[in-house]
């Protein structure tokens, strides 16, 4: 697991919507319990600063770290794939948004970050220059500041168009059901990560690691999914895991978590 993604975690599941700033001695402890050094911990802390996704707060001769408006953002976001919109999309509508861009090919970094911010928002390449994703996304977050010539449609498909063989080219749904199902072998047992010391290690991998696979998944209609698609039962042991390992990571979270009223809480 990067080291910054399981910030995030530990900062979505038990600061988040607190208005607190926590000491850097607290992230050492929380990570070394899943293998983290506390070397990687503090450089990825320094790196999350400069990245605009932590901010440091100095109390007495402690140095804490507390939430941007950037970082808020992202923890909403992994809050509400994790338990509001879920994975499966029975929506009965058809509706898909379209994106199609023109870069100059001397656009080198423009153009990847164009391609990462449309997979993260669920799009995939339909053909040169034209991103398909399901439902309708508003966009515009995705393109601005670029300087692209972007152009953004609503669409429904229309015969003669065979949308289960457009979703399997645009998207690698086999990649994706196998993430899935690596998931479900490793949680799905009655003991899950018995070498971790404790629940809040366990809860960390869980969430981490589940994360990092729904963030990937543009959640497609589930009419183009294979008949055995594991993301709902991955998603039910999810849920069911994280509600039993919740009160003892809470516990031991309270624990090692050493804190000051984030100063900036009030003006947001």
């Amino acid at each position: 697991m990067r080291p910054q993604s399981v910030i995030l975690t530990f900062l979505g599941d038990h600061v988040y919507g607190r208005g607190l700033c926590v000491s850097s001695r607290s992230f050492i402890e929380a990570f070394a319990k899943v293998g983290i050094s506390e070397e990687a911990t503090r450089s990825t802390l320094t790196r999350m600063v400069h990245r605009g996704l932590l901010r440091r707060q100095r109390s007495g001769r402690r140095m804490y770290f507390g939430l941007t408006p950037t970082s808020t953002e992202v923890l909403k976001d992994g809050e509400r794939r994790i338990w509001h919109s879920g994975v499966v999309n029975d929506a009965d509508g058809d509706r898909w948004t379209l994106v199609g861009f023109s870069l100059p090919e001397s656009w080198q970094r423009q153009r990847h970050e164009l391609r990462s911010r449309l997979i993260w928002a669920g799009f995939g390449p339909l053909q040169n220059g034209l991103w398909i994703a399901p439902g309708e996304v508003d966009a515009a977050g995705v393109i601005e500041d670029l300087g692209a010539n972007v152009k953004v449609f609503a669409a429904e498909p229309r015969c003669p168009t065979d949308m289960h063989a457009l979703v399997g080219d645009a998207y690698d749904l086999a990649g994706l059901g196998e993430r899935y199902r690596a998931f479900l072998r490793r949680w799905d047992q009655a003991d899950p990560a018995p070498d971790a010391p404790d629940d809040l290690a366990r809860s960390l991998t869980l969430l981490t690691g589940w994360l990092q696979i729904i963030r990937t998944d543009p959640r497609l209609p589930l009419r183009y999914l294979p008949d055995d698609w594991p993301a709902e039962k991955a998603q039910r042991v999810c849920h069911t895991l994280h509600e039993r390992f919740r009160p003892e990571a809470a516990r031991v979270a309270e624990r090692l978590l050493d804190t000051v009223p984030d100063q900036t809480w009030a003006e947001r």
